[in-house]
């Protein structure tokens, strides 16, 4: 399913708490988000228990229950786990994974709350959630019936919410500090590939192996902690930014000539974020057109084509890195910038294309 309006983490509450409570709900989105989190803290803030249900680990029998005689009839009695004499919020997890029979099954409760002879509790909600075809997960097509049974919301990450719950639950310095400078890398689109992938989820796995070493870990543990949780480019950039943390070196130090690039191998990964650290300043300083070019900004151009030069010595590929264009290949620096910057280093620019 497409999302035509998609809603933040912040949003949620407000929005189940005008939604669930009069028809069940579906959350999409992409795996790690934080959906299901988000749902069962919901039902906190209503005083309800909430009772997971996984789609994938169900069969329809698991629902409908066990037939029994009573009075010369077979009755189907529900499991303890939904047939409740308190309300509750029943949450169908992965419920876009289960198979045919199990989504069938779960018609009457989603739309009638009712199973068999039992009813949902007077106050009870019903929330469903599942990924998204696209995002590579096990996801099976939703017949139209299921679909209009409910209101679907579409769940985005959001780095300023998330930043917001990670300084609220112990998360990690590093990752906040890294983070807040680059939000974008908090989700990736999940991969084709059976590889780690960016996601809230996986930046506070991050966190937890972070705090479980301590200050003792070293260089070689972090790169197979973060790279075991993370993006593998986003990986390489954290390693980059956490020797910046220990050895105080940062691309201010750099620009202002106090420094260098660095230029040991086993530094590549520190090489990869001061680059991309270096392009994000120029993405800042540098205006869109040439007329406004002040004498301090022209400074900052010759400074900054002086840096790739030297940076191009080392790795033409980082270097290459610094003027890429964006993920839809349009450029991101100024084309002025770039004319000169082809003008000065035609090898570097060759490269990009």
């Amino acid at each position: 399913m497409q999302a035509a309006v998609t809603v933040t983490p912040a949003q949620i509450p407000e929005l189940l708490l005008g939604l669930a409570t009069v028809r069940p709900v579906f959350l999409w989105g992409a795996p790690g988000i934080g959906k299901s989190s988000l749902v069962r803290k919901f039902a906190e803030s209503l005083g309800l228990e909430c009772v997971s249900l996984l789609g994938t680990q169900l069969a329809p029998e698991d629902l409908i229950g066990v037939p029994q005689i009573q009075g010369g009839r077979s009755v189907f009695c529900p499991p303890e786990a939904i047939a409740r004499d308190e309300p509750y919020c029943l949450f169908l997890d992965e419920l876009n994974a289960a198979s045919p029979d199990v989504q069938k099954a779960f018609y009457s409760l989603i739309l009638d709350r009712r199973i068999g002879s039992y009813e949902l509790p007077a106050g009870s909600i019903v929330i469903g959630a599942g990924n998204r075809a696209t995002d590579n997960a096990l996801a099976r097509p939703i017949a139209s019936a299921l679909v209009n049974r409910l209101t679907h919301v579409h769940l985005t990450a959001s780095a300023q919410d998330w930043l917001v719950w990670a300084g609220e639950n112990g998360i990690h310095p590093w990752v906040t500090d890294y983070l807040t400078d680059r939000p974008d890398h908090l989700w990736s689109q999940p991969p084709k590939t059976e590889e780690p992938f960016s996601t809230p989820r996986s930046w506070h796995m991050l966190s937890d192996a972070l705090h479980s070493f301590g200050p003792g870990l070293d260089e070689q543990t972090l790169k197979v902690v973060a790279h075991g949780t993370l993006t593998p480019a986003h990986a390489v950039s954290f390693c980059g930014y956490a020797k910046i943390v220990r050895h105080s070196f940062g691309i201010e130090a750099i620009i202002k000539g106090d420094a260098s690039w660095p230029t040991r191998l086993a530094d590549r990964d520190l090489l990869y974020y001061l680059a991309e650290a270096f392009r994000g300043r120029l993405i800042k300083e540098l205006p869109a057109q040439r007329d406004h070019v002040s004498p301090a900004v022209r400074q900052t151009a010759y400074r900054a084509k002086s840096l790739l030069v030297q940076l191009a010595e080392i790795s033409v590929e980082v270097a290459q890195t610094v003027i890429a264009d964006d993920a839809d290949g349009l450029p991101v620096l100024p084309g002025w910038f770039l004319i000169e910057a082809a003008r000065d280093m035609p090898r570097l620019v060759e490269a990009r294309r």
